[in-house]
């Protein structure tokens, strides 16, 4: 599979976490600073190929109501740089380009425009599909049938290079997606972690279904990095563009 080119799909910009958001799954809310802060946004992405366009994900319908700024949100995701379905098309794409989209995990603005694109295979946990009720013949429900991929147990190729991998925590059926593309790795975490200052000082957001099972994937997320150049691409932070554009090696 030939890439032509990997790119965010951007729809909040400016925003900011708190620390116990980001960083108390584990010790607490209480254990963190509310006043120390992280850069936050909303992103996906999309990989550009000769066998069509692939989505990472899809973000939130046009008619969302985000939730206004206010004083010590947890998580406040910015100002509004446009709607998913705009942001795709002002990257000049059309919805009947892709052809498929690997979803991380069910949340809305992870998954919320699926059925706007009519020639899509849709890749998705069982456990998520389920959560989600999808159906239909352009579903996949992934056995992670390819075996081990690096450090991790489960995966399954998608194509060439791609490869989806069973990451539980998050929610109970959470993947991540991996691209190796020219030397690198493009990790594809969907929310392993909220800002990349989690990563770095190993700490889980308060937001999981299973938090034994987060702590496993966030232990081989980083023995990954440590092994494999790797760009980290967030969804909820603007290093995830950030890294992208720059082609940025991540450092724990």
């Amino acid at each position: 599979m030939e890439i032509k080119a990997i790119k965010a799909v951007r729809m909040f910009d400016g925003g900011f976490m708190n620390e116990p958001f980001a960083f108390g799954g584990e010790e607490g809310k209480d254990k963190f600073d509310e006043q120390i802060i992280y850069r936050s946004s909303l992103q996906n992405f999309l990989l550009d190929t000769d066998e069509g366009v692939i989505l990472i994900d899809t973000g939130f319908k046009a008619d969302f109501a985000a939730p206004a700024k206010r004083l010590g949100t947890p998580l406040y995701m910015g100002d509004l740089v446009n709607d998913y379905m705009s942001a795709f098309a002002e990257l000049g794409y059309k919805p009947e380009q892709v052809t498929k989209i690997l979803i991380t995990h069910k949340h809305n603005d992870h998954s919320d425009c699926i059925s706007s694109f009519p020639n899509a295979k849709v890749y998705i946990s069982p456990e998520d599909a389920d959560a989600m009720k999808l159906d239909g013949e352009n579903i996949v429900r992934v056995t992670y049938k390819d075996g081990a991929y690096k450090n991790f147990p489960r995966a399954e190729k998608i194509a060439d290079g791609l490869w989806f991998i069973e990451a539980k925590g998050h929610t109970k059926g959470n993947s991540i997606a991996v691209l190796e593309h020219d030397g690198l790795f493009y990790m594809f975490h969907g929310d392993v972690t909220y800002c990349d200052a989690a990563l770095k000082a190993n700490k889980l957001s308060i937001i999981f279904e299973d938090k034994d099972a987060a702590r496993e994937t966030l232990d081989r997320v980083r023995e990954f990095i440590k092994d494999n150049p790797t760009v980290y691409l967030s969804t909820h932070c603007p290093e995830g563009y950030e890294n992208l554009e720059m082609k940025r090696v991540m450092k724990i």
